[in-house]
């Protein structure tokens, strides 16, 4: 039996209280625990972050600095904690940013490779960057396409990933990215399948991603951003008072396509990011959520390597 071990992350980006630092409570309150009932499954408390805060930092020019190198950090240590005792990390909550803290940390122990299931492509450098908020950038980050001017322990933990380790499923934010004159990473020779490429082939383009990765490390982490479903679907994802970016993924699509990759083997854990509970207040989101994690981890084979 697979142990998965699960790691709430009570983070938001902009330094709000509630929101997506709400969202690791609000998942477990809507059954994330008996959706896994078919595994061991240790849980911990929640990490405890530093009171956020909407200014930017000194080390990163990032908002919400403190609260953001406490996550990235404890993040690593718990998720290398799980893999190295042979269990599966679920990081649930927060936003994408928990990958600054996953990677690099996985990568003391060897090679992984990353699926990015995202809607957007997370490249913003930090010199454009209107907000500072690091879920626009954490891939230019890791790959080492921003950022330079960092300091502190982050930056000296990054780059992290090549790109030939990386694979994206799902974007649909070339118009956005066109007002600020950022380029795609398709155009520059990392694998990606646009929102419309997956809707029509979610399970061979999921297992192409997989194989693609394979080539470069056989251990690969599953990252899910939950906007890359279209709205109309998922509402409780991005900022209240911000129009969402139509178009999308449906659930659907989105299901089959994890299974398949999760089904391939090869995966050392899984983080699900972007649910804001306070844009859920029946909670169907929520529970909507549950059930891709059971759906998905059913997939997972008995011997995850």
């Amino acid at each position: 039996m697979v142990a998965v071990e699960l790691v709430g992350v009570p983070f938001d980006g902009y330094g709000r209280s509630g929101h997506q630092a709400a969202a690791a409570a609000a998942l477990r309150g809507s059954g994330l625990g008996a959706a896994l009932a078919a595994f061991e499954v240790v849980e911990r408390d929640d990490m405890v972050l530093p009171t956020g805060s909407p200014e930017r930092g000194t080390q990163t020019s990032l908002i919400n600095e403190p609260a953001l190198l406490a996550m990235t950090e404890e993040v690593g240590s718990r998720v290398t904690t799980a893999v190295t005792g042979g269990r599966f990390p679920l990081v649930y909550g927060a936003d994408c940013t928990t990958l600054l803290g996953t990677i690099p940390a996985l990568r003391a122990d060897g090679p992984v490779s990353v699926l990015f299931v995202d809607g957007h492509e997370d490249t913003m450098p930090l010199d454009v960057s209107e907000d500072g908020e690091a879920a626009n950038t954490e891939i230019g980050l890791l790959l080492g396409l921003s950022g330079h001017l960092m300091e502190g322990p982050l930056s000296e933990r990054l780059p992290a990933l090549g790109r030939d380790e990386l694979a994206l499923l799902g974007p649909r934010d070339g118009g956005w990215r066109q007002q600020f004159n950022v380029g795609s990473l398709r155009d520059s020779g990392v694998w990606m399948r646009d929102w419309q490429e997956v809707a029509a082939a979610p399970e061979d383009l999921a297992r192409s991603a997989v194989d693609h990765l394979k080539q470069s490390a056989r251990r690969w982490w599953l990252h899910v951003d939950l906007d890359v479903l279209d709205p109309e679907q998922f509402p409780a994802q991005g900022l209240p008072d911000v129009a969402d970016e139509p178009h999308g993924l449906t659930w659907d699509q989105l299901t089959r396509a994890l299974t398949a990759a999760v089904a391939c083997g090869g995966c050392l854990g899984w983080s699900l990011a972007i649910y804001d509970p306070d844009q859920d207040p029946d909670r169907s989101d929520a529970q909507r959520i549950v059930r891709l994690v059971a759906d998905t981890m059913a997939a997972l084979p008995e011997t995850a390597l």
